[in-house]
């Protein structure tokens, strides 16, 4: 079972975030657990900021063991189509970024779970898709 984890998640651990960091890691950890992890290139790339350099963060997420997979086609079909939706049922207001529907659009397309602090966006937007909480 893949698990697809969003950056708030992996960001939590990295910063040693005093509110959401030992449940993020105790979820990380029980996601470890069931099969493999994965981060979509959005999520790669959000997190890849926080670090001074790329062998830093290549090292600190090989530690974690999450391994990069990119989104398909499908999944960015997806992700524009329900950013699409979104925008429609919102006009004027700025709403949600594309880079949540790309996420939400990954883990639904290429993971069973996603694993994210952000479940209510998740849930509403991506029915049939796991979500699981990181704190």
């Amino acid at each position: 079972m893949r698990t697809a984890v969003d950056s708030s998640v992996l960001l939590d651990i990295f910063t040693a975030d005093t509110r959401f960091g030992a449940g993020s890691r105790a979820a990380l950890r029980s996601a470890r657990l069931t099969g493999g992890l994965v981060a979509c290139d959005v999520v790669w790339a959000e997190v890849r900021a926080f670090f001074s350099g790329e062998k830093d963060f290549r090292r600190a997420m090989a530690q974690l063991e999450v391994e990069f997979d990119p989104l398909t086609a499908a999944a960015a079909d997806r992700a524009g189509f329900l950013w699409q939706l979104h925008r429609r049922g919102r006009p004027g207001a700025s709403g949600r970024l594309i880079a949540d529907f790309l996420i939400g659009a990954h883990a639904l397309e290429q993971a069973e779970i996603l694993l994210t602090r952000d479940r209510g966006f998740y849930r509403e937007y991506f029915s049939g898709l796991r979500v699981l909480s990181g704190s």
